[in-house]
């Protein structure tokens, strides 16, 4: 691990943040870090099950999800069937391990968030504990309005867990997950989201991660 600070380009979405915003202490590119497979849970079974229970309520049966930011496990509820599950990460060895994906992709986003997906092909879309991770969020997110179809969900949730060497700053200088949903609420906003609304899932407690989701539509068409 480096102790210099990553280069990253002021987010020109998120004008009033700092220029420093999304550096990241950790100047090694992602796939240096992300090359080793990790198959460990980053949450704890309360949070997971919170998760799997909002899933549940957004992603339409027999629709294609895609499980964005993924890894050898995705909280999607086992009892639901889908059409086609697609995973993106950052490790092909976690992803080919997750039962759940139909297919998937590995892609650097912070170097290319371009998502090599139709327009208008996917049904709903997660990102699950991972949204601290994006340098460029903002883009990412417009790619999400481009393949969702129709006003199909997004559902972004995080806890106060996380690499620190590669959260961003802006996400490391907040003081708890009521600012930081606001800080994606704000994401969702500038890449076209609408119905924006944040929840608290698990209230934090001694020995208990703390969950929270950010949800939206997609613009209609």
């Amino acid at each position: 691990m480096s102790d210099t600070t990553e280069d990253a380009a002021p987010d020109n979405d998120l004008p009033e943040l700092s220029p420093n915003a999304f550096l990241k202490l950790d100047a090694e590119p992602d796939d240096i870090f992300y090359a080793a497979p990790r198959f460990v849970t980053h949450i704890d079974g309360n949070a997971i099950a919170a998760v799997t229970t909002l899933y549940r309520e957004l992603f339409p049966a027999g629709g294609t999800i895609l499980d964005l930011m993924s890894s050898w496990i995705s909280h999607l509820p086992g009892d639901i069937a889908y059409s086609q599950v697609i995973g993106h990460g950052m490790n092909a060895q976690e992803l080919k391990a997750n039962p759940r994906l139909n297919h998937f992709f590995v892609q650097n986003l912070n170097e290319n968030h371009e998502l090599p997906l139709d327009t208008d092909s996917i049904d709903g879309a997660a990102i699950c504990v991972s949204i601290q991770y994006l340098q460029k969020p903002v883009a990412v997110l417009r790619e999400l309005t481009r393949v969702l179809r129709g006003q199909g969900p997004v559902a972004i949730t995080f806890s106060n867990r996380c690499f620190p060497t590669k959260a961003v700053a802006v996400w490391q200088a907040l003081e708890d997950e009521a600012a930081h949903a606001k800080l994606v609420a704000l994401y969702l906003d500038r890449a076209g989201f609408k119905n924006i609304e944040a929840r608290a899932l698990v209230a934090g407690a001694r020995g208990v991660d703390p969950l929270w989701a950010v949800v939206a539509q997609a613009p209609a068409d």
